[in-house]
């Protein structure tokens, strides 16, 4: 007698989403390419931690003046105003706007360079970049952000390199630091999440809300208050919690997810 085929599916085990051991987190650097970057999710973690003491600092890699189809000082003036509101609303205190031409971000020694500086002066616990493939969970990924997540891995490993940039240490007194921790946001195998309030919510979405007149000149552009809660509660739900902002972490240090 023939046996009947199986029919039925074999079961898919889903990712883990484990809590990110961020209780002794002191500082944060987040690495991105422009002004509203950071606004799409991942301040609301940054809500969270400034909101715990966390000292929490932006590096933008250009002023974003190409972002808006008007004369780029004027653009740059405009988005620098928009991103300094935004860092308010969730307790961003320090904010760097690199001089890199937005929309001509292009990798190598010098961005790579301004980025270890930076690194060596905060000296960070954690630094807080985005998804740099080139096909990401919301379609294409444009060049900028492919290069700035990019290039932030490999100022990670300079930073803390004494021979990597040694005039860093020589003229400017920045000896190398290592941080434990690189978090990249937007990734498609998120392996860590940070549980997000519903006020840290808020804060995200009016963070956003900042950026009025870039946000105008994108037609079609969805409201923040429609798309930025469910996001996060999508990260809630791969957490079994309300709302969270989902990251791939590497431990930098080589210590085993979840060790103590």
């Amino acid at each position: 007698m023939t046996e009947s085929p199986n029919t039925d599916k074999p079961s898919i085990e889903k990712p883990s989403i484990e809590k990110l051991l961020d209780d002794d987190f002191r500082r944060v650097l987040c690495v991105a390419a422009h002004p509203d970057d950071m606004e799409y999710g991942s301040s609301a973690a940054v809500a969270e931690w400034t909101d715990r003491g966390v000292e929490v600092a932006y590096l933008l890699l250009t002023k974003g003046e190409a972002g808006m189809q008007i004369p780029p000082d004027e653009c740059a003036r405009i988005r620098r105003g928009e991103q300094e509101r935004a860092c308010e609303q969730v307790g961003v205190a320090e904010l760097t706007m690199l001089d890199h031409p937005d929309g001509m971000l292009v990798y190598g020694l010098d961005l790579r360079r301004d980025i270890a500086r930076a690194i060596r002066e905060f000296k960070p616990d954690a630094v807080l970049t985005g998804n740099w493939d080139l096909v990401t969970p919301w379609g294409l990924n444009m060049a900028d952000h492919r290069v700035a997540g990019e290039v932030t891995v490999d100022a990670i490993r300079d930073a803390d390199n004494t021979w990597v940039f040694p005039e860093l240490a020589a003229d400017e007194g920045l000896p190398k630091w290592g941080t434990r921790w690189l978090l990249v946001s937007g990734h498609p195998q998120p392996t860590h999440g940070i549980s997000v309030s519903n006020a840290s919510v808020d804060r995200a979405v009016k963070s956003l809300e900042c950026h009025e007149e870039y946000l105008a000149a994108i037609p079609g552009h969805p409201k923040p208050a429609e798309f930025i809660p469910q996001m996060l509660a999508g990260g809630g739900q791969a957490m079994s919690t309300d709302h969270a902002m989902l990251v791939r972490a590497f431990d930098l240090r080589g210590r085993p997810a979840g060790a103590e």
